[in-house]
This record gives structure tokens, C-alpha cells and sequence, in this order.
């Protein structure tokens, strides 16, 4: 690192709740996403996931997932449809864990999805899920 360079932190998560862990470490011009969670609990938390984390995902150099919680990986496969092409790091055994969750709540986001069409308990016509098991199951992260 060179004596000018600048590092900024920018919490996008997890910081004002124990949820959507997202933190954005910025060193000269390299970008990296420091986990990368889903909100959970409230819905005013959850409606977060919607909303894009950064204006060009494709920015983002690199992500670091710390560990598999759904917290803290769940967020990837909408980065990813957002544009990220960086490098995904991480442990061996957090990558074997964060593609089984990653399915997991693809799957769980769809069948949501599907009983409040059924149902008709949603305010959007029709409710979609944030991502599917399709996006989840890209190589990218699994």
C-alpha cells in the first residue's frame, strides 16, 4: 500500500443490526465487500435485500465471506445478477457450506414466493423471490 493511499469503510450491513453483514473496505482503487449477508427478521430489514448495495456491482473487485451464515453470504447470487465479476474468498469448508445454504434459501425465497400467489397474501402481483435456486446454484459461488 502506498504512504497516499486512502482506506475508507463503508458499513452496508450489519451495522445498525445483528443482520446483512456488508462492509465495503476501500484501498486506493481496489474494492472489497467483506461479507456479503442477507437481512433476516423484520420485515423493514428484509425489504432491504431489495435495494441495489452499490450503483455498479461490477466495481467491486473481490468478496470476503468470513463464514456460511445466511447473514453474511446470503446476498451473493443478487450481487452476482447485479453485475459482480470479481474473485470470491473465502475457506474450503465456507465455500462447501455457503453453496448448500445459498440452494437452501433459494429454494425456500421460491416456495415463499409461491404460497403467497397462492394465497393471495402479497401486495406485489405477482410476488417473486429475491433469487432462485438457479441463481444460487451458479458456479460463481458454489
Amino acid at each position: 500500500m502506498k504512504d497516499q493511499e486512502k482506506i475508507h469503510l463503508k458499513f452496508l450491513g450489519g451495522a445498525r443490526t445483528v443482520t446483512g453483514s456488508k462492509t465495503l473496505l476501500e484501498v486506493g482503487d481496489t474494492k472489497i465487500l467483506v461479507d456479503c449477508g442477507l437481512f433476516q427478521g423484520l420485515k423493514e430489514l428484509r425489504r432491504l435485500n431489495w435495494e441495489n448495495i452499490t450503483r455498479d456491482a461490477s466495481q467491486i473487485d473481490y468478496v470476503l465471506l468470513t463464514h456460511a451464515h445466511l447473514d453474511h453470504c446470503g446476498y451473493l447470487p443478487i450481487l452476482v445478477k447485479n453485475g459482480f465479476k470479481g474473485t470470491i474468498y473465502c475457506t474450503h469448508p465456507t465455500k462447501e457450506l455457503a453453496a448448500i445454504v445459498l440452494k437452501d434459501s433459494g429454494k425456500i425465497q421460491e416456495e415463499d414466493a409461491n404460497r403467497a400467489n397462492r394465497h393471495s397474501y402479497t401486495s406485489h402481483s405477482p410476488a417473486k423471490p429475491l433469487y432462485t435456486q438457479d441463481h444460487a446454484e451458479a458456479e460463481k459461488y458454489s
